[in-house]
């Protein structure tokens, strides 16, 4: 994708964002499919911004139960709390759903303005912000998913906010069966049962990640 669709980067031309990349130094790396990205425990100085593929973020307890906390499609940064905190060991791992390639930036060359003063650093330290305050909403939206005592419960309001984001009443969900069932917290058997329940009574009809919902009632 063009790094002037990249949200960070929005409202800087494609000219100035390469002479900015260039101002901050960032590194193109590339990870295979499993692929561990970022490591929980270990401290980062860099935003990372997905190009390519996808990436899950996701934690381990003591027990080796993985919750999947959200993933990242192309475009979408991750770290940026982390890196804004010089030494804070990551509490999450950060790892490559399908070959993906990322681009890093080192916080501190954002955060400080060059020696060429330039320009666009104001524009990306704003954008900065707007991406974090995206990310509080995100985490907000999932404990109001996993709010619901039911899977049923849960389901119906992550595909409830998927509908509204798409804006129609199919569409398609970034997770597997496992990472969906990671991502609100319940046992994967237990979630498609649901699903098959929630098929045979009408809500919905699905097909691998391809949702549609049934008997929506009309508008105004």
């Amino acid at each position: 994708m063009k790094l002037s669709d990249i949200p960070l980067f929005q409202g800087i031309g494609e000219q100035e964002t390469a002479s900015l990349l260039d101002c901050l130094n960032a590194q193109k790396r590339s990870y295979q499919k499993g692929a561990v990205i970022l490591s929980e425990g270990k401290a980062t100085e860099h935003v990372g911004i997905v190009l390519d593929g996808m990436a899950m973020i996701s934690y381990d307890d003591v027990w080796g139960n993985t919750s999947i906390l959200g993933s990242i499609s192309p475009g979408s940064t991750f770290a940026e709390a982390y890196a804004c905190m010089p030494g804070q060991p990551l509490s999450v791992s950060v790892v490559a759903a399908e070959d993906t390639a990322v681009l890093f930036l080192n916080i501190r060359r954002i955060t400080t303005s060059c020696a060429g003063a330039c320009p666009f650093h104001a524009r990306l330290m704003q954008n900065l912000l707007s991406v974090c305050a995206e990310k509080n909403l995100q985490l907000s939206k999932r404990i109001q998913h996993t709010s619901s005592k039911t899977i049923r419960g849960r389901l119906m309001s992550y595909f409830s906010e998927c509908a509204k984001h798409s804006g129609r009443s199919s569409f398609l969900i970034p997770y597997n069966r496992q990472q969906l069932a990671n991502y609100l917290g319940v046992d994967r058997s237990s979630l498609c049962n649901e699903l098959s329940k929630m098929q045979r009574d009408g809500l919905i009809a699905y097909s691998g990640n391809l949702i549609s919902l049934k008997n929506l009632r009309a508008g105004p």
